[in-house]
């Protein structure tokens, strides 16, 4: 049976008369553990879909261990694996954006390379598509694998995020997803320098559908986001699809001020009444530490929002390839 089980009828683009390319992208950073077990199971999924071509698109982003070394010798016993090295490690969006760029597939498949996105999923990301959907997501219904905290600020996140912006990011829907060639093609058109993965896969829009699944954990090797980048690419988030943290500081302002003149006219009535009394010191002392901390926040607040557009006018390359592996020129 085609497409291990897809029915005939899911056949509505006519693959057998003109044969579709799946692009599946895979960063890598110092995944060589992982190297040989992700080949096994990637190719042990599209084995049994024949009636289709696919190609894997695999990003070194500046590996220390020896995953370039394993990578390129997967590439070099199957035509299949294309393999870029880019000059150094430039982060997870960066090369992502790097395989978008590189892939020449009818439809692309972000996927991790330590297989928490299960590839026996990929079958069915591809029914969706051939149904007509435009973006198919994978959403994990189940994460107990990972910790309690990085679930519970990871629900904080989505909700804050969701609430202050106007693109709503799908809640535990990571980069595993099947695009169109129309979406890829339109993600390709954005010249963000600070690219914010999820927010552009939604900002884009496109007919969509979601599956959901169960999260394995990881197959060895550990997680490369720590609680402080985690935290950033937060504030990446939030600061990349919302100015809500401008204004809010603006509410605040006006607040304090409002309740500085109430207080100055509080102290000028209770003077005419009562005379003047002795200082307050340590009141004062609050008032000033705590306006002046709000000032602060304010500013880093500010500045995290000028820091993106002074980065932006630089329009350096998001990143820089060294060499390819496996691709003919």
């Amino acid at each position: 049976m085609p497409l291990n089980g897809l029915s005939a009828k899911c056949q509505v683009r006519d693959i057998v008369n003109e044969q579709k390319i799946i692009s599946i992208i895979t960063p890598f950073y110092n995944e060589c553990k992982m190297v040989d077990i992700f080949y096994e199971s990637i190719c042990a999924v599209i084995g049994q879909m024949s009636e289709l071509d696919f190609e894997m698109i695999c990003i070194d982003d500046g590996s220390t261990d020896d995953t370039l070394k394993a990578l390129v010798n997967v590439a070099e016993k199957d035509s299949r694996f294309h393999i870029i090295e880019l000059s150094r490690n430039f982060g997870k969006e960066a090369a992502l954006t790097a395989g978008i760029d590189a892939a020449t597939g009818d439809a692309l498949i972000p996927i991790d390379a330590d297989l928490q996105d299960p590839p026996e999923m990929i079958p069915d990301l591809i029914r969706e598509w051939l149904k007509g959907a435009e973006v198919v997501l994978a959403r994990r219904v189940d994460r107990s694998s990972d910790s309690l905290l990085k679930r519970k600020t990871a629900q904080i996140f989505y909700r804050v995020h969701n609430r202050i912006s106007t693109i709503e990011i799908p809640e535990n829907v990571g980069d595993f997803r099947l695009m169109d060639r129309i979406v890829v093609d339109t993600l390709k058109k954005l010249p963000e320098q600070h690219r914010f993965m999820k927010g552009l896969f939604s900002w884009v829009g496109f007919r969509t559908v979601t599956i959901d699944y169960v999260r394995p954990g990881r197959f060895a090797g550990r997680s490369k986001f720590s609680a402080w980048t985690l935290w950033n690419f937060a504030l990446e988030g939030i600061t990349s699809f919302s100015t809500v943290p401008l204004k809010f500081w603006t509410y605040i302002g006006g607040f304090g001020a409002l309740t500085t003149l109430l207080y100055a006219l509080f102290t000028i009535i209770k003077t005419v009444i009562y005379g003047i009394d002795m200082p307050g010191y340590a009141s004062l002392l609050v008032a000033v530490l705590f306006f002046g901390s709000l000032q602060l926040i304010s500013l880093g607040v500010l500045g995290e929002y000028i820091g993106r557009i002074y980065m932006e006018t630089k329009n350096r390359p998001l990143y820089v390839i060294r060499k390819h592996y496996g691709i003919k020129h």
